[in-house]
């Protein structure tokens, strides 16, 4: 029997394990449900759900390939390997299948799994399956991993003129096996929020029909709408990438088969989105080759130095979405309420709270972890780190983002600001980003921090990094 281990890759169609599953089969799948280790990783209740909904919907398509899906409960996956090596024994598996997964704590589990099932005579095959390429296998002149994006974006247009992304074809149903799918442990788990439901249906075929939908409908104009958070500009498909409802590679293709075949060229919207695409992937290959960034660790490790503020107030404010500037107040109150934020406000709010507010940035990117449906930690800690100069590749650290600017250039009119801050809709277009202050009122409070003095404080916060430390910070 050839088992599939299923995790963040919840489709059928272009999943290499399953299909090289059942190219050898007979086949099964396995899910491991693990609520403490979620809880370690602050993955988000709303994620953990959506995740599990899409599980069962991924339980319903391997039916129609007779692949029954089994759920196994293990807390910690410290437990893992031996649960992992009873339940092979106790259903014959002779291999064991699973896509790659680059997190420190992952990547110690599939090692230790992988170990001692070898010792037991079970056979492992791990497949290259959320990226577009092996991380490590993108590298510079020198044989060294690109830490700037752009010429790391270049080397993978080479690449892919070459070798563009081919999608593995939906596996053919195998015969019937005897083996019934059991699924109790996942049911039990479930939320049962309609909201949830609502906001982020489940499964494959809905993924596919908003990529196809996006495409067609708004990839043209993405370049000019997509840092307009009024504006439904963007894809909304982070959950369904984070999860793997959809292969990085099959958003790929239908992007470029929408621009002719053209990725680095033709339409400006089709050949952004792609590139953000690649920021995926890059922040995937730094998070396999750098472990400490799993850790907590700055990628620039002179940052670590960096005397951040205690300021527990602030920190409330700023999560309670009552920090007194709107646009941020507006974009934490969208994440409260939908486990999503538009991603030109996830970098104003990580900028206003490592920058003017002079928080630890690692607390920020836990609070979205704990809240985001699409919280991926590459994707999370990459931006977290840009924003708060501490990354590979990160904005230089004497760039600070106005957020009054921000907010008067991307909701001109207010139109975001009014939809999560009500008590601020009759104010005009012009007071709407900064209430004048005899219009504060018990319902909403005066700013929490001066936006020129607080970025004095931060470009000197980082000047007095030792030098011994910070050779090059200028």
């Amino acid at each position: 029997m050839q088992l599939v281990w299923f995790r963040q890759d919840l489709r059928i169609h272009d999943n290499s394990a399953l299909t090289h599953a059942m190219q050898q089969g007979p086949a099964m799948a396995l899910y491991v449900v693990s609520p403490a280790q979620w809880q370690q990783h602050a993955d988000a209740p709303l994620k953990v759900d959506f995740q599990l909904r899409n599980l069962l919907q991924l339980a319903a398509g391997l039916q129609q390939l007779n692949v029954p899906l089994l759920v196994l409960r293990c807390e910690l996956w410290r437990d893992l390997p031996e649960k992992l090596l009873e339940f092979c024994q106790r259903w014959q598996v002779r291999q064991l299948h699973f896509n790659d997964q680059y997190g420190v704590n992952e990547q110690q589990r599939d090692q230790a799994c992988s170990a001692i099932l070898h010792a037991a005579g079970i056979g492992v095959q791990r497949h290259q399956d959320g990226v577009l390429f092996a991380p490590g296998s993108v590298r510079n002149r020198h044989g060294q991993m690109f830490q700037v994006f752009t010429p790391f974006k270049k080397a993978c247009w080479q690449r892919l003129h070459h070798s563009p992304p081919r999608s593995l074809r939906t596996p053919a149903a195998q015969a019937p096996v005897a083996i019934a799918s059991q699924l109790q442990e996942a049911q039990q788990l479930l939320a049962h929020n309609p909201q949830w439901n609502s906001l982020w249906p489940a499964g494959e075929q809905y993924a596919w029909q908003q990529l196809h939908s996006f495409c067609q409908h708004h990839l043209a104009h993405y370049q000019q709408e997509r840092d307009f958070p009024a504006l439904d500009g963007t894809s909304r498909l982070s959950p369904y990438l984070a999860c793997g409802v959809l292969s990085v590679g099959s958003c790929w293709q239908a992007a470029v088969h929408t621009n002719q075949g053209e990725f680095d060229s033709g339409c400006q919207g089709t050949v952004t989105w792609l590139n953000e695409l690649l920021w995926r992937e890059f922040y995937q290959h730094l998070l396999a080759l750098h472990p400490r960034l799993s850790r907590g660790a700055p990628y620039q490790a002179h940052t670590q130095h960096i005397n951040w503020r205690e300021a527990p107030q602030d920190l409330q404010a700023w999560q309670q979405g009552r920090t007194g500037f709107p646009l941020i107040d507006a974009a934490m109150r969208q994440l409260a309420a939908t486990g999503w934020m538009h991603n030109r406000l996830r970098m104003v709010v990580a900028m206003f709270f490592s920058k003017n507010l002079l928080l630890d940035w690692r607390l920020g990117e836990h609070w979205f972890m704990q809240h985001l449906i699409d919280g991926d930690l590459a994707a999370n800690n990459g931006g977290w780190q840009w924003s708060a100069s501490t990354g590979t590749d990160a904005v230089p650290y004497f760039r600070v983002f106005n957020p009054l600017t921000q907010s008067r250039r991307f909701d001109p009119h207010g139109r975001f600001i009014r939809q999560w801050l009500p008590e601020l809709a009759h104010l005009s277009d012009q007071e709407i980003h900064l209430p004048p202050q005899d219009l504060f009122t018990r319902n909403y409070p005066p700013p929490i921090v001066d936006l020129k003095a607080s970025r004095v404080r931060a470009i000197e916060a980082f000047r007095q990094i030792p030098a011994s430390l910070s050779a090059g910070l200028e």
